[in-house]
């Protein structure tokens, strides 16, 4: 499912018709188009925020800013492949554009070292979509308000040990098209029982859909207290309370939890739990006090060191509930 900001009619030439040979056998040449007008803002170039660039460089977008105003330390060497070993203490987008910018010499790589917090709001406003990993909570909600006014699509995640989310809002009214199978009408010949269409696995035909994203601000901010949140409690795992833990925990630290700081973080974490769900209207014990634990010593640790979180992964995203007509969080596990 592809739908950016079309601002130019892009020309695929012949060279890069070879290069995305399978992307275009996949999901057409006019979906290739768009990607290919397509500029695209990332922001952290962390474990995740590197294992995005490489899928966004790849898919062939026209352009890709990283927007990164940390250094490169020890950590990053290990947890993402775009910056070289010898990069350490450079600025972290700046050393990852060389490996970045050789995945593929047709996309406009660049980078930017300045802090996404000091952005005026004009800067989100030349891309067709904003990716936004490691942010703070009150960061990713300003720039999501402000894309949702512009129809820029706007993507969010992070990474903490074994968990993760991600959210996205691709609008009020997002079309697309989904691959059904094709049904045959049953002919005269099927006899008088062939009353039903029948599936034909052969042939499938392309519906056009349509689909409705909330904004991050309403996706963290639900009233639980009403009866139609209380009924979309069943379906909410215990990660979308999770989050607003870890977010708080951002917001109140200005960091993530440090494994290194367990006796004090976890502390912590479990009282801002308390908070948390004092503060939703929900129930106290919808998180217990092994949502926070150390992981093992011989984990391997990818994307990030805070693996403090040993918590079955997730992703998670916002839609539409078109039954109940009220928009709830969804929880997807990595693993599925």
């Amino acid at each position: 499912m592809i739908d950016m900001i079309e601002k130019e009619d892009p020309v695929i030439s012949e060279e890069e018709a070879a290069q995305y040979d399978r992307q275009i056998r996949l999901w057409g040449l006019d979906a290739q188009k768009r990607l290919r007008g397509s500029r695209v803002l990332l922001a952290g170039l962390g474990g995740l925020g590197a294992e995005v660039a490489k899928n966004l460089i790849l898919a062939g977008v026209k352009g890709l800013t990283l927007l990164d105003h940390e250094q490169v330390s020890e950590e990053s060497c290990r947890a993402q492949f775009l910056v070289p070993v010898t990069a350490q203490g450079q600025n972290r987008a700046q050393a990852s554009l060389e490996r970045g910018q050789n995945l593929n010499p047709m996309v406009q790589v660049h980078a930017d070292q300045d802090r996404i917090q000091d952005k005026p709001d004009d800067f989100f406003l030349q891309f067709d979509a904003v990716c936004l990993t490691g942010c703070s909570r009150d960061l990713m909600v300003r720039v999501d308000q402000l894309c949702s006014k512009h129809n820029i699509k706007v993507f969010c995640g992070n990474v903490y040990g074994y968990y993760g989310y991600m959210f996205c809002n691709l609008g009020k009214e997002h079309n697309y098209v989904e691959e059904k199978p094709k049904l045959v009408k049953p002919s005269s010949s099927d006899g008088p029982e062939a009353k039903k269409a029948k599936v034909d696995p052969n042939e499938t035909t392309m519906v056009k859909k349509t689909a409705s994203y909330c904004t991050l601000k309403e996706a963290l901010e639900v009233d639980w207290t009403t009866e139609k949140a209380k009924a979309g409690m069943k379906k909410t795992p215990v990660d979308y309370f999770l989050l607003q833990v870890l977010l708080k925990f951002q917001t109140d630290k200005g960091r993530d939890p440090d494994p290194l700081s367990y006796p004090e973080d976890s502390q912590l974490l479990r009282q801002i739990r308390e908070d948390v769900l004092e503060a939703l209207a929900v129930r106290s014990d919808l998180l217990n006090d092994d949502f926070v634990r150390p992981s093992p010593k011989e984990t391997l640790l990818t994307g990030t060191s805070s693996s403090l979180m040993v918590v079955k992964g997730t992703a998670w995203w916002t839609t539409l509930d078109q039954t109940k007509q009220m928009r709830f969080p969804y929880f997807v596990p990595f693993d599925k």
